[in-house]
This record gives C-alpha cells, structure tokens and sequence, in this order.
C-alpha cells in the first residue's frame, strides 16, 4: 500500500469577481504514488501547482475532482485519521506570537491528545538547534529560527509522513545542514518524506524519486538517477569579463560571469570556444561537467525531456 496516492487530482479555482471563462486551473488530472518509507521529491516553477497538490493533501482545501489517500484513508472521507499520519510544514511563517517555543510544542502536541512527551520535544529541539531558544517568545526569534519552530511543530506528533513545502527558503547554510541530517535521519527510520523545493541540488542529494509538474499538468516522472541519465548532454561551463554576443547569448545559460552550453561532443566544445575567442572574449576557467538536475528540469520545462522519464498516461 502507497504511503501516499494522488488519483487524477484537479483543481479549478474561481475568479473573485465570477467573470465567465475566469477559472484558474491549479491542477490537472495529477496521478501518481509515493512509497513507504520513500523520499521523494516534488519540483515545479513558481504556480506549478505544488502548493495546491499540498493544500488538497493537507485538507486545506477539498480537489474538484479526484482524490487523495494516505495509507489508504480518504483525505476528505477520513481525515481526522489521515491528519495524525501527516506532518506538514507550510511555505509560509505561521506562529503564535503569545508562546515560548516550549509551549508551541506543546500546545501542538495537546491537538493529537498528546502528552508527556517532553524527552521528544527536547530530542526535536536540539536536532534542530532550538535548545538554547526553548524559554523564548516566538516573537523574539529570527524568520530561520522560526521557521525550525515549524518543522519541530510537524514532527512532534511522530508522524509517518513527513511534508516539506520549501522548508529552507530564506534559511542560513548551517540550518540547512541539519535540517538535512535530521529529516534524513528519520527517512532511514522508516519516515515517508515528500518534498517541494527551488533548491534543485537538495533534491538531487535526498530525493530518490522525483516528480516535476508544469502548468499544473505532472510533466516527468521518474527515478532521480534516470532523469539525470536522460540529459541530452554534457554542459561546458566557463567564466567571461564581458557580454556574449547576441548570437552565443540565445544559446547559452548565463549567470554573472558564469556561461554554460550544452556540449554533445568534443566538436561541439570547440567551436564555442572558438565563436568566444573570435568575439574577443578570454574563457576561464573551463570545465565540463555532467549534467545535474537543474540541466534536467530546465530541458523538461522547455519540453525536450525524452518519453523515457514520462509516465506513460503524461506521454500519451
């Protein structure tokens, strides 16, 4: 039995003012299942529909149509039952500013009937660098502190499924790191873990799994080795001081000084380097490299990702 099975969920949202032909389509017939004790990941540009696919997971808001099982029970029909298997983090900062970080914990604990559960706060709270803040007021805490308040909040029940909506937007390097190693931790114990994130390395390094949705269609899914494997290329990556040139820019990946192109083959790397030289430009430091899951996602969201990393209903 799937931890988690979303089946042909959609998602139409009205416009305020009801003007005909005004509907939002969030998503679109999205079907897929996330295993038992998988991590899985989640991936999609901004108004993909990742947050809405959460939201219908969640209960936050019913789909127009399909539905959503967590071992099994009905989101909608069950979901006193599917509530206490989830713990869910949002996207957004949301707290209680009347409460030390203690009481949080607590408080969230009373609303699955759980007490006396202090050594599990205090194992949450030093996993998550928190120890020192237990005795703080919410509203003292930094927008990274508070945002590992949230995580502590959804794990305190114990759920089996864990889900990470952009857990570490606007987080410093170090609570990445361990949040990383203890959500990782609890994966090897058993732990279901979904993840959404704009962090593309995250996903490669945890994710076994990955689906990437677009548009609110699902548009790839696949193991995170097969859709490495499924790059259409090697990318050459280099440093310049000044503009490419019209006719290189159109073809290329630029970030500040950094330029990347796809490289098929060695003939291929040549004549870009040469189109540089010739356009008075001095590469440096050149390297080529595999592609990673960025390189994937940008080819999959332009629709060149080969059928093999589709889903058989998404190809047809």
């Amino acid at each position: 039995m799937p931890a988690i099975s979303f089946q042909s969920v959609s998602k139409t949202y009205q416009s305020s003012r009801g003007a005909a032909g005004s509907a939002v389509k969030a998503l679109d017939h999205v079907s897929f299942d996330i295993e038992q004790g998988e991590f899985f990941g989640l991936l999609g540009p901004n108004g993909a529909g990742k947050t809405s696919l959460i939201s219908v997971l969640a209960g936050l808001t019913r789909a127009t149509s399909g539905r959503v099982l967590v071992h099994g029970s009905d989101v909608v029909a069950d979901y006193a039952l599917t509530r206490r298997q989830l713990g869910v983090v949002p996207q957004e900062l949301v707290f209680d500013p009347f409460f030390t970080v203690r009481e949080a914990l607590r408080i969230q604990s009373g609303y699955f009937g759980i007490k006396g559960n202090d050594d599990w706060i205090d194992e949450l709270l030093a996993s998550l660098g928190l120890a020192d803040k237990a005795q703080a007021n919410m509203r003292q805490l930094s927008g990274g502190m508070k945002r590992r308040v949230l995580v502590a909040q959804a794990l305190v029940h114990k759920p089996p499924v864990i889900v990470l909506d952009e857990p570490t937007a606007g987080v410093d390097v170090e609570l990445r790191q361990t949040l990383w190693q203890f959500i990782a931790k609890l994966n090897r114990q058993g732990s279901t873990v979904l993840l959404t994130t704009h962090y593309l390395e995250e996903a490669e390094a945890l994710c076994s799994r990955i689906a990437m949705l677009k548009q609110g269609r699902m548009v790839a899914l696949a193991s995170t080795s097969d859709l490495l494997q499924s790059a259409s290329s090697n990318v050459l990556r280099f440093k310049i001081d000044r503009e490419l040139p019209a006719a290189l820019a159109s073809r290329a990946r630029v970030t500040g000084r950094i330029v990347q192109f796809p490289a098929h083959n060695a003939l291929e790397i040549e004549n870009y380097l040469a189109a540089v030289r010739e356009a008075g430009l001095v590469a440096q430091d050149v390297e080529i490299r595999k592609a990673d899951l960025e390189d994937v996602f940008l080819e999959v969201m332009s629709g060149k990702v080969p059928g093999a990393v589709l889903p058989a209903e998404v190809s047809a």
